[in-house]
């Protein structure tokens, strides 16, 4: 039985003080994004950068259509110990394209598993993950390939450590939609009491919806409790503009794929030691957070993926593994909200997907009415 939510939601942590609120607050990791968005593409690339020494990761995917690439070598029970990258990218299948550019790049660098006496001769690891935006820019054959991988893995190279990462319609999150709103990519991170960093990026594109249909509340902050409730009349007149976007967008994409496919995608990251099989623990705990967030969850046309990867620089003690795992969840859940706000709206041939800001206006929460951004934001749900 999975005790995260068996005991209902638990207050969420604080973001690490004066930090970014993204993964890249964990030591070591940095993010690059690449996007095409013109003459009907609409779909990009995200990539996670790892240490030059790799980090341990895990792999966890629990939707019924997951596209994946060297997500096996993740199993604890075979031979890689770290890996190098990991591509998320738009394009279905197609886009596991990307993650050859990534790889291209990081056997430039030396970056990579050595296989000889020769140190050039290295053979990186990148898994690799997709979410369904074919058509969505109006063009099915618009879609990720090797070049914008590697575009995306020479922007995260060129960051800063822990440099802010864009959020919303951008890399992977490019095409994303949730619930036929516009999705995104979001990210959130927290410092438990040990020091030890907990983030998450996630690329939102759910089959399911992000907001309660009987109030238009997000979700992830029914599970803070401190959600900004539209009234009556915003909500109502809000479902018209959803249903009316929904018709819009069925008749541009006529012909294409019925029920469209989806996906969610996460990258968990921690600074703290852990072994293979506590990676692959930490990547499940991604789901729990997600389940909070968006509902229906893990459906046949989703093809949700979650990592985790760990850069271990902070010994664990006692039961923080659990801490950590719980800071997992928590994570998601806000990155997710943070997505569907960092959203903007689409309106071009492949359909009209609404932002969440464009139905129901940018106030963050009840709490910020009444207190200030800062003080939500340690919350949890301020973006």
């Amino acid at each position: 039985m999975d005790t995260h939510d068996a005991q209902g939601p638990r207050p969420p942590q604080e973001p690490p003080t004066g930090t970014r609120d993204a993964l890249t607050d964990v030591p070591g990791l940095r993010v690059g994004h690449a996007q095409r968005t013109e003459d009907g593409w609409l779909t990009g690339t995200t990539v996670v950068l790892a240490p030059q020494e790799g980090a341990v990761a895990g792999v966890e995917a629990r939707g019924g259509a997951p596209g994946t690439r060297e997500t096996d070598a993740l199993d604890p029970r075979n031979l890689v110990e770290r890996i190098h990258a990991v591509v998320l990218s738009g394009g279905s299948a197609f886009g596991l394209d990307a993650a050859s550019g990534v790889m291209g790049w990081l056997e430039e660098q030396g970056l990579g598993v050595p296989v000889s006496s020769d140190p050039s001769q290295v053979v990186p690891v990148v898994p690799a993950a997709v979410i369904f935006d074919l058509g969505r820019g109006g063009r099915w054959q618009a879609r990720p390939d090797a070049a914008l991988g590697r575009q995306a893995v020479e922007a995260a190279a060129a960051t800063e450590p822990g440099a802010e990462i864009a959020e919303g319609s951008v890399g992977a999150g490019t095409g994303a939609v949730v619930g036929g709103l516009k999705g995104g990519i979001g990210t959130a991170s927290t410092r438990l009491a040990s020091g030890v960093v907990v983030g998450a990026l996630v690329v939102l594109n759910a089959a399911g919806s992000a907001t309660d249909p009987a109030t238009g509340v997000l979700y992830g902050e029914l599970a803070d409790g401190l959600p900004h409730i539209p009234s009556e009349d915003e909500h109502a007149e809000a479902e018209m503009l959803r249903s009316e976007a929904k018709e819009e967008t069925a008749r541009r994409a006529a012909g294409t794929l019925r029920p469209a496919l989806n996906t969610t995608l996460v990258v968990l990251g921690t600074d703290a030691c852990l072994s293979r099989p506590q990676a692959q623990r930490l990547a499940g705990s991604a789901h729990d957070g997600l389940a909070r967030a968006v509902r229906p969850v893990h459906l046949m046309h989703d093809g949700d993926t979650a990592f985790a990867l760990a850069t271990s620089a902070r010994e664990l003690r006692g039961g923080e593994f659990n801490e950590v795992l719980a800071a997992g969840a928590d994570v998601v859940t806000r990155a997710v909200v943070k997505a569907v706000r960092a959203a903007g709206g689409v309106d071009g041939p492949g359909g009209v997907f609404p932002s969440y800001t464009d139905l129901y206006g940018p106030a963050l929460s009840g709490a910020e009415e009444d207190g200030s951004p800062e003080e939500h934001r340690e919350h949890g749900a301020g973006s």
